[in-house]
C-alpha cells in the first residue's frame, strides 16, 4: 500500500465572493451606462467611468452585468451594501410566520371532548396560527371513514366564523386531515 500524502492543514485565506464587480474588478467592459446621483445617465467608455468615480471619491459598482453595456452606478459601496443589509433585516421581520397548531380525534370523539377541542382551536385561530385537525384510525376503525369526515366537516362548520377551510377533509394513511386557516382581521 503506497504511503499517504499529507494533508495541508493551512489552505490559505477564504476570500468571500462579493455580490458586485466593483473599480478595478469590473473587467471586459469597454463601455458602461452610467447611474448615479449627480450624474446624467448616459454610456461612458470604463476609463471615463472610472475616472468619474475617483473624482467623487466613490466607488463604480457594477449593478446589471447583464444588460448592454452593463449598468454601473457610483456610490459608496460599503454604504450601498449596509443599506441592503438593512433593508433584507426589515424585510425578514415583517414577514409573517404561520404556526400550524394541531387538533387530534378520534372516529367516535364524544360531544365533550369535540367542544373542549373547538375551544382550543377558537383560540389558535384567534392567535393567527394555522388549525390541521385531523382524526386518526387506529387498527379496523379506518372503517368508520364517513364517521371521521363528518367529524370534521361539522368541526369546520362550527369554526366557519374564525376561519375558513383551505381544502376538503382528505384521507392520508390512517389519518383524515382537514386545514383551516384564520380569516383576515378587518
Amino acid at each position: 500500500m503506497p504511503p499517504r500524502s499529507p494533508r495541508p492543514y493551512n489552505r490559505g485565506p477564504f476570500k468571500k465572493e462579493e455580490a458586485h464587480r466593483i473599480n478595478l474588478k469590473i473587467v471586459g467592459v469597454p463601455k458602461v451606462r452610467l447611474v448615479g446621483e449627480d450624474i446624467e445617465p448616459e454610456v461612458y467608455s470604463f476609463d471615463e467611468a472610472l475616472q468619474i468615480a475617483r473624482e467623487k471619491e466613490l466607488d463604480l459598482v457594477e449593478i446589471v452585468p447583464n444588460a448592454d453595456p452593463p449598468v454601473c452606478r457610483v456610490i459608496d459601496y460599503k454604504k450601498f451594501l449596509y443599506e441592503q443589509k438593512k433593508k433584507q433585516k426589515e424585510m425578514k421581520a415583517k414577514a409573517t410566520k404561520i404556526v400550524v397548531k394541531e387538533v387530534r380525534f378520534g372516529p367516535n370523539t364524544d360531544e365533550h371532548d369535540f367542544n373542549f377541542k373547538l375551544n382550543h382551536a377558537k383560540k389558535f385561530l384567534q392567535e393567527g396560527s394555522k388549525v390541521k385537525a385531523f382524526v386518526f384510525f387506529k387498527g379496523r376503525s379506518i372503517l368508520f371513514k364517513e364517521k371521521g369526515e363528518i367529524l370534521l366537516l361539522k368541526f369546520a362548520a362550527e369554526l366557519e366564523e374564525w376561519g375558513k377551510v383551505e381544502s376538503m377533509p382528505e384521507l392520508e394513511g390512517k389519518r383524515m386531515i382537514i386545514y383551516i386557516s384564520p380569516k383576515k382581521k378587518k
